[in-house]
């Protein structure tokens, strides 16, 4: 009877693997014919009087190794001066980022810089409480939003106005972001091509086949008057960018991506400060699933659909049937339980594991100087290590998120460190 269920299991778990990297597969498919179509296209210029003024959010708490070079970075931009603001929320920080702000703001009397510095009552209250802080104060008809650890290129900002320009449907358009330290160690090595893999060929694959896309929390732009309508970020949503995506999706808008605007940003570069930003990803990522679950069986829901359940399989189906693949597999191969199926099992699980690999590789391969000898060698390590260092994050998160359901406790908004 126990080996009959173990069978089950084994089979069940490595399916749900199979079925969510197949998915996988074809997004990234999807994205490379999209690179495809995209890459020879040269930067589109859009005439100068048709510019519309913009207002450029930056929320930073405790941001002063970063934040010059980022305010920088935007100041730069190639961009009528005169048509955009950038409002730095400086949000009840503890260290001398109000000063250096301060200084930029001084050696630039021409621009249009506003810093706004909270306190522990106003602020200290997460990233989506910092962002309707600046919103309020804010001028544009459209907003844009950048992490205080961002370096956008020069033309990032024009790429995502004339996107957005072009079609009135959108009621945001993101670019993509890449790591800027990914040299650093081997965790950043691993976030590189997590970043390509997952941010940027899977949406370009699901702008592709479903014109569906899901803010990655920087370099995007969105248009004032739906987050006039939304009343702003919700402030209990710790993954902001996400919750609000859903939101746009079920006002009848998409969410266009733009491959051609690109900011590059500091991932962690310790295996805490990761651990710790990617818990608080999955926690917020179960918030938006428990908001929005049944919204799968209203009529009008449409294409919405696919990405509420392909985040139900990432979060609860995939990474459950990797713990139980797992466990299995370790009682197998310590003869503490036997399987009559383990010898197909193993042929499944290698099939889907080439999968795995062929993906990061053809994702890699859509970014000059990516697809190299030590990538190859990263792409092939991946799963074994920072794939199941993600299935424990994974259930420590849940089981987190449950205690904050259960006792009704308050949700703390992790603010990565910065090196």
């Amino acid at each position: 009877m126990l080996q009959s269920i173990y069978d089950y299991l084994l089979l069940w778990s490595l399916f749900s693997i199979w079925l969510v990297v197949l998915i996988n597969q074809v997004l990234v498919t999807s994205g490379f014919i999209s690179y495809l179509k995209h890459n020879n296209k040269k930067y589109r210029e859009i005439p100068a009087n048709d510019l519309p003024f913009v207002s450029i959010l930056i929320p930073a708490h405790n941001e002063a190794k970063v934040i010059a070079k980022t305010l920088q970075s935007i100041l730069e931009l190639n961009y009528d001066d005169n048509k955009y603001e950038i409002i730095v929320i400086n949000d009840n920080s503890s260290d001398n980022s109000a000063e250096i702000l301060e200084k930029i703001k001084e050696e630039n009397p021409d621009r249009f810089i506003k810093i706004i510095n909270t306190d522990n009552i106003s602020g200290g209250k997460g990233k989506s409480n910092a962002l309707n802080i600046g919103l309020a104060q804010s001028k544009g008809a459209f907003i844009v939003v950048y992490d205080a650890d961002n370096t956008p290129e020069k033309n990032a900002l024009k790429e995502l106005v004339y996107s957005i320009l072009k079609d009135e449907k959108a009621g945001a358009v993101i670019g993509k972001f890449r790591c800027r330290n990914k040299d650093r160690n081997l965790l950043t090595r691993f976030i590189n091509l997590e970043g390509i893999y997952f941010q940027w060929m899977a949406q370009a694959g699901r702008w592709q086949l479903f014109k569906l896309c899901t803010i990655p929390g920087t370099n995007f732009i969105i248009r004032r008057s739906i987050l006039d309508k939304l009343g702003g970020w919700d402030t209990d949503a710790i993954t902001e960018d996400t919750e609000i995506s859903f939101r746009i999706y079920k006002m009848g808008y998409h969410i266009r991506f733009c491959p051609y605007s690109t900011s590059w940003e500091q991932e962690p570069e310790t295996l805490s400060v990761w651990f710790r930003q990617r818990k608080r990803w999955v926690k917020g990522n179960y918030y938006v699933i428990t908001k929005h679950f049944f919204s799968l069986f209203y009529k009008d829901t449409g294409s919405i659909r696919f990405d509420i359940l392909y985040f139900i399989f990432i979060y609860a189906i995939f990474l459950t049937a990797a713990v139980i693949s797992d466990f299995i597999f370790i009682l197998s191969f310590g003869g503490f339980i036997t399987t009559t199926v383990m010898g197909y099992s193993l042929l499944l699980w290698l099939m889907a594991y080439l999968l795995f690999v062929l993906s990061v590789l053809i994702s890699i391969s859509a970014e000059k100087g990516e697809l190299k000898r030590s990538n190859v060698f990263i792409a092939i390590i991946m799963y074994f290590s920072y794939c199941k260092l993600w299935s424990i994050i994974a259930v420590v998160g849940l089981v987190s998120f449950i205690k904050d359901v259960t006792f009704n406790r308050e949700i703390t908004w992790y603010k990565t460190e910065r090196f």
